[in-house]
């Protein structure tokens, strides 16, 4: 079945060697036909890139450890795989979207629902992993072949729900590389563990965080950019492309392409027709509507971000439990998995 997880355990470099192991066969041909790849190698040997390296080795040892093992699994040198990896710290533009949904349902079950929006070379040639450290709580996690998991859709056994979306910021900062940080919330055990990581850690890149938990009552929409962090409670219903768009960021200095612009503007739209019966069906249908030239579902091989659909993750959280189903571009459930 399309998407069934592949399990990873051991301890950090354990599981980075398995996680590069599991992306080598892809690795070269990806990076090849990459326009990231391209434009990161004129960043290889600068300063700035080790000043990056220090911040995650000082601020996420363990982490570090298994992006160590997983640079030894793809046999890539340390160097280029953290240039890979720092990717949306160094450039302002790169070929990562997506698209997130947050609903309160009436009966307190909360959703979170993504679509995964990525290089079109990837479509159908992306893991989901489900990876079992010994020192953490473990998570499942769609798998980007040669990148740290974490910065896609993913829960942890502790019941912990993040979504991330993009964000083109213009400034660069000294810090801990977004995707770093992206992984290291996936160790944490609650909400106010995540959002504590983001607002505190020096912040290298930008990404959106779409935070929930079972038995935690919030869904919050995190921000969080070289500069600053704000963190905004879901109040009933929430939709997030790749700009940023709250109160307090919205007037940082970033890039807004047209496919974000149409897209923020169409799933706000939506989700404002969303009722207290509205469920599973209808965040689906939101995430795979294809209205407009540049719609909410990405399948044109001109998309002018470079960018394809790759899958639709769908989050309910209760009281004490996390599922996760997996959706392929046709609406097809791929894959259901009991998280915790």
């Amino acid at each position: 079945m399309p998407f069934k997880p592949v399990r990873i355990t051991g301890n950090r470099r354990q599981v980075g060697l398995a996680l590069g192991k599991l992306g080598r066969p892809l690795m070269a041909s990806y990076l090849d036909q990459s326009a990231a790849w391209a434009a990161l190698r004129p960043w290889r040997g600068h300063a700035y890139l080790q000043e990056l390296a220090g911040h995650a080795q000082e601020a996420l040892p363990a982490v570090w450890e298994e992006f160590e093992g997983l640079a030894e699994g793809l046999r890539m040198p340390v160097a280029d795989l953290l240039l890979w990896n720092c990717r949306g710290d160094l450039l302002h533009k790169t070929s990562d979207g997506c698209t997130s949904v947050a609903l309160h349902a009436a009966n307190g079950t909360r959703w979170i629902a993504h679509n995964e929006d990525g290089d079109p070379y990837l479509y159908g040639r992306c893991h989901v992993v489900d990876v079992q450290p010994d020192d953490a709580p473990g998570y499942v996690s769609f798998y980007y072949p040669g990148s740290l998991p974490g910065h896609t859709f993913a829960a942890n056994r502790a019941g912990l729900v993040q979504t991330i979306n993009n964000l083109r910021t213009r400034a660069r900062r000294a810090g801990v590389p977004r995707m770093f940080l992206a992984r290291a919330v996936l160790d944490c055990a609650t909400l106010d563990q995540a959002v504590e990581l983001l607002a505190h850690m020096p912040r290298a890149g930008a990404f959106h965080h779409t935070l929930g938990a079972a038995g935690d009552a919030r869904l919050l929409s995190v921000e969080a950019t070289p500069g600053a962090c704000s963190a905004e409670t879901v109040a009933r219903r929430y939709g997030h492309a790749n700009h940023l768009i709250h109160q307090g960021t919205r007037d940082i200095a970033q890039i807004i392409t047209d496919s974000s612009r149409a897209r923020q503007n169409r799933i706000d739209r939506l989700v404002d027709t969303w009722s207290e019966a509205t469920g599973e069906t209808e965040l689906v249908a939101a995430l795979h509507d294809t209205e407009g030239d540049l719609p909410i579902l990405r399948q044109a091989a001109d998309d002018p971000d470079e960018e394809n659909t790759l899958a639709t993750a769908v989050f309910e959280l209760d009281e004490q439990d996390v599922a996760l189903r997996i959706y392929d571009r046709k609406g097809r459930v791929a894959q259901d998995i009991a998280v915790k």
